[in-house]
């Protein structure tokens, strides 16, 4: 089956979804925010955004602390993209306030999300337990927290990209409930 054939098999329904669904990264360093360091990554996020079917927009790349809860609240209100992945100030610096600021922009919580991401950095890394990213809803928009490496950022795309059409699906009350199982929450 050619990729054109493969597109044409999708239902018209899921050919919207997938083209409506934007990934916004937020990038949270202070070297690459001021040009001393490339970001590596949001193409990361990019290159797993793109194997699952979703767009990616260009990232925003600001300094640790503050600016975080100013660039969530813009792309919130002005972009409302399927999801929001930060990568940055997860760690226990005294910048390090990315879940800070996450936190109460959060409709809901969905902490086995991290709770996969780092059992899944575990396995290659010991050190994945000390971030303390958070995930969530908020205004219709997923958020995840991941942190600053690139290597754990694709760690938490290998993640990320199992479950994240299938929750977009459930923020968007796109499927049937009975689709999610009997209890509601899955």
């Amino acid at each position: 089956m050619t990729d054109h054939e493969h597109l044409s098999a999708a239902t018209p329904a899921e050919d919207d979804r997938s083209r409506e669904r934007i990934i916004a990264p937020v990038i949270v360093s202070t070297r690459a925010a001021q040009g001393v360091r490339e970001d590596h990554s949001a193409p990361i996020i990019a290159e797993f955004a793109d194997s699952i079917g979703f767009g990616c927009r260009p990232p925003v790349i600001i300094p640790d602390g503050e600016g975080v809860l100013a660039a969530l609240s813009e792309l919130l209100v002005q972009v409302a993209p399927a999801v929001i992945i930060t990568s940055g100030g997860t760690g226990l610096t005294p910048d390090d306030l990315t879940p800070e600021y996450t936190l109460p922009l959060l409709d809901k919580e969905i902490p086995g999300i991290m709770e996969a991401v780092r059992a899944h950095g575990r396995a290659h890394n010991p050190l994945a337990s000390l971030s303390r990213g958070v995930a969530g809803v908020a205004e219709g928009t997923v958020v995840v927290n991941l942190p600053g490496s690139p290597k754990a950022v694709r760690e938490g795309m290998q993640v990320l990209v199992d479950i994240l059409p299938h929750l977009c699906d459930q923020v968007a009350d796109l499927r049937q409930h009975d689709e999610w199982g009997t209890d509601g929450d899955r």
